[in-house]
């Protein structure tokens, strides 16, 4: 290979002078033409440049707007998820700078949008994100089920539809015999769920998740859980998703399961077509854990992430009443979290600054360099931040907290975000544009 000897280039591979070509089924190196081509120029003393990948060249064509693609297909809208990207994104970034059977890592992976993308693309799949409803989403949202799980969610179903039918429904409450509704399920403290909730929609939860808990299987017990999530703030007294106020949404009693119902039909079918899609050869991993401790991921071929963007939004406030519902504590997630309005907006010497980011990621993206394999790319879809009345370049931020562990920036794509596709806190104002920034391990 360009007039190298095989020792010369098995010392280079040794000490990552070159990049680490894929292996086939025997263990044998297979050298793609972009392996071949850094391969060449290390040897003419040439220090690889973006336009020696031809992918970067094609990313670069792109209209990265996609303003009229469909972007609710499979499993993608299971459940909502503010800020999250279209999956475009990923698909696209996916295709170009990794190969079938890589494995493709979203380190906040939200609700799972990139981990479904690899595995649609015949990639391994791990993701990693704080927010326990993250990692049930993405589970969710990423594992097809066989035949015995399809007719247990049946028979699931069957049971939710003999609960309605024991609400009489020309009644105004919940009175069967002339008796209350009650449900032995659990339910979470009467400071959330009495402030939260009408006392009939309370019932009705707590007997869908008296129902859920009984389920057998993890994986049918897992999706029915995000249904139930996906269902909790529409039948809450809280406004939006992304609007944490109260007000009277005049549900009658039955509508909540109802609505479970209803979700849990789409659930159903959106899963059977992933299962008819996704080949059982590609896996997904999915790891509740903090970013900053290091999480074992294993070996990565390439990162899609959309990171937090500091002071634009706080999970842990808006997912605060299906966290509860689930059984989760919010204020342990809320410790954890990165980039969080509250962190940002607190006054006093503790208060989080543009530092603090760049800090935490700097922790990251040495963790990150020693997973991620030789010449592979990180790719981070992230837009500026307000604080304190100032505009925060958060690109050039974790480009250079990049530049420090040995990540490089070799691209920075700007795209217009779809005023309806990406929410954030209304009182720093709309994020009307993105970056994609990639960086390459060196």
């Amino acid at each position: 290979m360009a007039g190298v000897h095989r020792d010369t280039l098995l010392r280079w591979l040794r000490s990552g002078s070159v990049p680490e070509p894929h292996r086939d089924a025997r263990g044998w190196r297979v050298f793609s033409p972009r392996d071949t081509a850094a391969v060449v120029s290390y040897a003419k003393g040439i220090e690889p440049t973006v336009d020696d990948d031809p992918g970067i060249r094609r990313l670069q064509g792109i209209s990265w707007d996609f303003a009229t693609a469909k972007t609710g297909y499979l499993t993608h809208n299971l459940h909502p998820y503010p800020a999250k990207f279209i999956p475009q994104i990923p698909n696209a970034l996916i295709q170009e700078l990794s190969a079938v059977g890589d494995t493709v890592a979203d380190i906040f992976c939200g609700s799972g949008t990139t981990l479904l993308e690899a595995l649609q693309l015949r990639r391994h799949a791990v993701g990693v994100d704080a927010n326990p409803l993250a990692a049930m989403i993405s589970r969710a949202k990423t594992t097809p089920l066989e035949t015995p799980g399809l007719e247990a969610l049946e028979a699931h179903r069957d049971a939710c539809r003999r609960v309605a039918a024991s609400i009489e429904p020309l009644t105004n409450d919940l009175f069967h015999g002339d008796q209350p509704f009650r449900s032995a399920g659990w339910r979470p403290a009467p400071e959330l769920s009495d402030f939260w909730f009408e006392p009939h929609v309370v019932e009705e939860l707590a007997e869908l998740r008296h129902l859920i808990d009984g389920m057998t299987g993890e994986a049918e017990r897992n999706l029915c859980a995000t249904v139930f999530s996906s269902i909790v703030v529409a039948v809450s007294k809280q406004d939006s998703d992304t609007r944490y106020v109260r007000r009277d949404k005049g549900l009658a009693p039955g509508d909540t399961i109802r609505r479970y119902q209803a979700q849990l039909d789409t659930a159903m079918a959106a899963v059977q077509e992933l299962g008819a899609l996704i080949d059982e050869e590609f896996s997904c991993r999915v790891l509740n854990a903090d970013v900053l401790e290091a999480p074992d991921t294993g070996p990565i071929d390439l990162v899609v992430t959309s990171p937090p963007y500091p002071n634009a939004y706080s999970y842990h406030l808006y997912h605060r009443s299906r966290l509860a519902w689930l059984g989760h504590d919010p204020e342990q997630f809320k410790r954890k979290e990165i980039g969080s309005h509250r962190k940002y907006s607190a006054k006093g010497r503790g208060r989080a600054t543009p530092e603090t980011f760049q800090q935490e990621f700097r922790r990251i993206f040495q963790w990150l360099h020693e997973r991620l394999r030789d010449g592979g790319y990180a790719c981070l879809v992230i837009g500026d931040s307000t604080i304190r009345g100032e505009r925060l370049d958060n690109a050039s931020l974790l480009a250079d907290a990049g530049a420090t562990t040995g990540l490089r920036e070799v691209a920075r794509i700007k795209r217009t975000i779809a005023p309806t596709r990406k929410a954030f806190n209304p009182r720093i104002g709309r994020i009307k544009d993105e970056n994609i920034l990639i960086l390459r391990k060196r």
